[in-house]
């Protein structure tokens, strides 16, 4: 939702009751062959077309901000540096974090090596970014892009994956930065 609320574009949510398996229903997996959230249709596409459905959260990511031309740089080095790092996301701030939480928080039984592990490796990925928002200040570089939207959510709730973020100034500030953002205090409430 932060995409959708920095872009000003009007929304309307459709909760899906995973734990009576809406995911799994017909008509959500027509929209999520995942079964996962989020997923959106666009009903005004930006060619004016049939409406469009997109699913996993880098790619509706990318489909928002190439609809109202923001948060992606045009140029190919910037474009480039977004992309790098809302892949980065994907592939292993998200997943990671993810496992730091399930096996933290939810498992039924705790296995002091998944523990361990996740924690490390978030710890571990936050110093990446850290050492990122030494040189810049918002992952994709001088402005704040779809890179930082994707990130952000998996480090609102650092102490429950047992992470400091004072051991992470750079990181600390980019954090603030973007929890004191309009946008992001809407889609907060």
């Amino acid at each position: 939702m932060g995409a959708v609320a920095d872009a000003a574009l009007a929304y309307t949510i459709h909760p899906v009751d995973i734990s009576a398996g809406d995911q799994f229903r017909p008509e959500f997996l027509a929209i999520s062959p995942n079964n996962r959230m989020p997923a959106i249709i666009d009903r005004s596409p930006k060619d004016d077309g049939e409406a469009i459905s997109v699913f996993e959260s880098g790619a509706i990511l990318l489909y928002l901000a190439e609809k109202t031309d923001r948060f992606l740089p045009e140029d190919i080095r910037g474009r480039t540096a977004v992309t790098e790092w809302l892949f980065w996301q994907v592939g292993g701030l998200g997943p990671m974090a993810g496992q730091n939480h399930h096996f933290g928080q939810y498992a039924p039984e705790k296995i002091p090596y998944a523990i361990t592990r996740y924690v490390n490796e978030t710890n571990r990925l936050y110093g990446v970014m850290d050492r990122r928002l030494a040189r810049v200040p918002f992952l994709g570089g001088a402005d704040y892009s779809i890179a930082d939207m994707a990130s952000y959510p998996w480090v609102v709730p650092w102490q429950r994956q047992q992470q400091n973020l004072d051991e992470f100034p750079n990181l600390k500030r980019w954090f603030d930065t973007i929890a004191a953002r309009p946008a992001t205090i809407r889609a907060y409430e």
